[in-house]
């Protein structure tokens, strides 16, 4: 995601500085060296997370971009107040493929004045953005929309393998079906994924999406909300690390449905 937005906005014209929280894939020893109006985080962790609200040093507006956990955010948010950086909550909507094409929505949360500072940039690297508020709402919305993004792969994956059990190819399938009422997003973006039966191109590693499903799941919990759906999708999920494919897309739960309903390609 960090260095699709990164090329996207040199594209757009903007200078752009990189730095990695692998020291191996960098060219500078620490983030403080790097001196921006506008710093753009996409991490795996919190722990990267708090590793950089602790280095960090100059005075901009941080665009955070990562999905974890509010309560993590407003940790890393606090750290930086004291030093007079503003760190806005600004989690994305669209995979690493969706992000190359600049194809991404902002969800943008926190401080009004530091989001009309960094708003400028935002067309760099997405195709819409959103202003919802108060800090930590940008990852709600991020949950919520994340939550579809789990049900809508699992049940485009369940409608290819209903079809080509029933004997009709996975191509018509995506052309036929993709034209009705029943389509989505997911069955646009992963469709292709599965008609062929390859997801080594991983726009979304199982192994990772085990951290949004993860943040999700208890965040809804937490609000006592009942999510059958997405918890029968996460079954899903979890078979498909069990059956090796941690490291491939997560379309690959058509694959993990086609075992289980004894689909020969």
């Amino acid at each position: 995601m960090g260095s699709a937005m990164a090329s996207n906005l040199a594209k757009a014209g903007f200078k752009v500085q990189g730095y990695d929280v692998v020291a191996k894939r960098r060219n500078v020893d620490a983030i403080s060296q790097i001196d921006a109006p506008v710093v753009i985080t996409s991490l795996p962790s919190a722990e990267a997370l708090h590793a950089v609200a602790a280095e960090l040093r100059h005075k901009c507006v941080v665009i955070e971009t990562s999905t974890l956990p509010i309560e993590e955010k407003v940790a890393a948010k606090a750290t930086l107040a004291k030093k007079g950086v503003t760190l806005l909550d600004c989690p994305l909507s669209g995979t690493g493929a969706q992000a190359r094409t600049r194809d991404l929505v902002v969800y943008a949360s926190g401080d009004r004045k530091g989001f009309r500072e960094a708003e400028k940039y935002m067309p760099g690297f997405s195709r819409a953005h959103y202003y919802l508020g108060e800090f930590g709402n940008g990852s709600k919305m991020k949950f919520v929309a994340n939550l579809m993004v789990a049900i809508h792969n699992v049940s485009a994956a369940e409608a290819f393998v209903l079809g080509m059990k029933a004997g009709l190819p996975a191509e018509t399938i995506f052309k036929v079906a993709g034209d009705g009422a029943g389509t989505s997003r997911m069955f646009q973006v992963r469709g292709p994924m599965m008609v062929a039966g390859n997801y080594d191109d991983a726009t979304m590693k199982n192994e990772v999406w085990q951290k949004d499903m993860k943040i999700i799941g208890e965040f809804a919990a937490g609000l006592g909300v009942p999510t059958p759906l997405f918890s029968a999708s996460a079954q899903v999920y979890k078979a498909a690390m069990a059956q090796g494919f941690a490291l491939k897309d997560t379309g690959a739960v058509c694959a993990v449905l086609e075992k289980l309903a004894g689909v020969k390609r």
